[in-house]
């Protein structure tokens, strides 16, 4: 981490990794980094990589050093705005407050929590016992999208839209090599959202709810209608595929593991479960800071104006902090990851997905289908570098 003094030596360079390699499988890669270069600039993502948990928490606490409000990210032309996400300081609380109401505690427990069980209900009911299912499209992506779509404001929106929204953020913000196709499909899914959004904007505006739409219309002092439209924008970005992915990650964990499924199931320890589902394979595996001056980290110059990366699906494998970290291990205790972040950027979602995917819907699934089974792990393909799950679950539902 920060050392005394100003180092003079840029981190080492590295011209072989690829995106590419990262996206088909990064852990080996971060692996060696933590050993051998937990500093290290990358030269295809244009980055320098932080693989240690401290650096990436070092950072992510430091907002006045490590600012999030990186030009150079794909996100900005990706969604066609500047985001909450790429803010700091008052004008980020700002806007993130504005949200917020729709997304605390006693909101979750007495509107959202509620309604989602009867979602997860109605998406089970439609799975058929005895078959062969891929839970990726027959549970975890519309589940994820239907939930979302109703806290964001814009229960009109299907669940296929929502999820090719996602994804096509996803895929535009995740462009770091800046290929033109995935930002000709997000300036359509943009002209989509944005006529959707406005919409339920006036609709709020005549019946307020409890969506965060709503709180954000309707507040005393609202904050600009761009910024409204461009925050809703982020939760379908990134509040889809956290909990799809978190839950088929850990789905994969427990039945790979029967044993561990056992002790979970007759302690109710699936907190837990969820907690190593979602560090063993982060969601969101890596996030940019813009350098605001000069610094060093571990005997390295990072200069003013260079860009970070904090590999936050490193840091949750970090030897420093876990014992066999390349294992899932739902009993793992403590669990000390950094998969919703840390300082003022922590995942403002992320006690809506303990509660729904954690608490409700896993010990739910379990109780539905309690012989459920893997068809055929070694076949489970995962895909991503900015953001990582499996392309597909294959189960036997008994």
């Amino acid at each position: 981490m920060l050392t005394a003094g100003l180092a003079r030596t840029l981190a080492p360079l590295d011209e072989t990794i690829t995106i590419a390699e990262l996206t088909r499988d990064p852990y080996p890669i971060y692996q060696r980094l933590r050993r051998e270069a937990p500093v290290l600039r990358v030269k295809s993502v244009g980055r320098t990589f932080l693989t240690k948990a401290a650096d990436t928490k070092y950072v992510k606490d430091n907002a006045a050093l490590f600012s999030s409000d990186d030009p150079n990210t794909p996100m900005k032309r990706a969604f066609l705005a500047h985001t909450l996400m790429r803010k700091d300081h008052d004008e980020h609380r700002a806007e993130r407050m504005a949200m917020m109401p729709a997304l605390m505690p006693k909101t979750i427990e007495a509107v959202w929590e509620p309604l989602y069980t009867k979602f997860a209900t109605d998406y089970l009911d439609r799975l058929p016992r005895g078959e062969i299912v891929d839970l990726f499209p027959a549970l975890a992506g519309p589940l994820a999208a239907r939930i979302l779509a109703e806290v964001m404001g814009v229960p009109d929106a299907s669940d296929d839209e929502m999820q090719r929204w996602s994804q096509t953020l996803i895929d535009g913000a995740g462009n770091f090599g800046w290929t033109p196709g995935p930002f000709d499909a997000s300036d359509i899914a943009n002209a989509e959202m944005d006529r959707c959004i406005r919409a339920n904007m006036e609709r709020v505006r005549a019946i307020p709810d409890s969506s965060a739409l709503s709180f954000m219309v309707n507040a005393k002092t609202p904050i600009a209608e761009s910024q409204i439209i461009a925050n809703i924008k982020i939760a379908i970005g990134g509040g889809i595929n956290e909990p799809r992915d978190a839950l088929l990650t850990i789905l994969y964990g427990l039945l790979t593991n029967p044993e561990q499924l056992e002790v979970v199931r007759a302690d109710n320890k699936w907190r837990a479960a969820f907690e190593e589902g979602v560090r063993w394979v982060a969601p969101i595996q890596a996030s940019s800071r813009l350098v605001m001056e000069d610094t060093e980290i571990r005997g390295c110059l990072i200069s003013k104006g260079d860009t970070v990366m904090t590999i936050q699906a490193s840091a949750n494998r970090d030897e420093d902090l876990f014992t066999d970290g390349e294992r899932y291990n739902a009993l793992r205790d403590p669990n000390p990851h950094q998969a919703f972040g840390n300082g003022p950027h922590h995942c403002a979602g992320a006690h809506l997905s303990r509660r729904t995917v954690g608490a409700i819907l896993l010990p739910m699934l379990f109780e539905r289908f309690p012989r459920m089974e893997l068809v055929d792990a070694g076949s489970v393909r995962w895909h991503g570098f900015g953001f990582r799950g499996p392309l597909g679950l294959a189960v036997r539902l008994g």
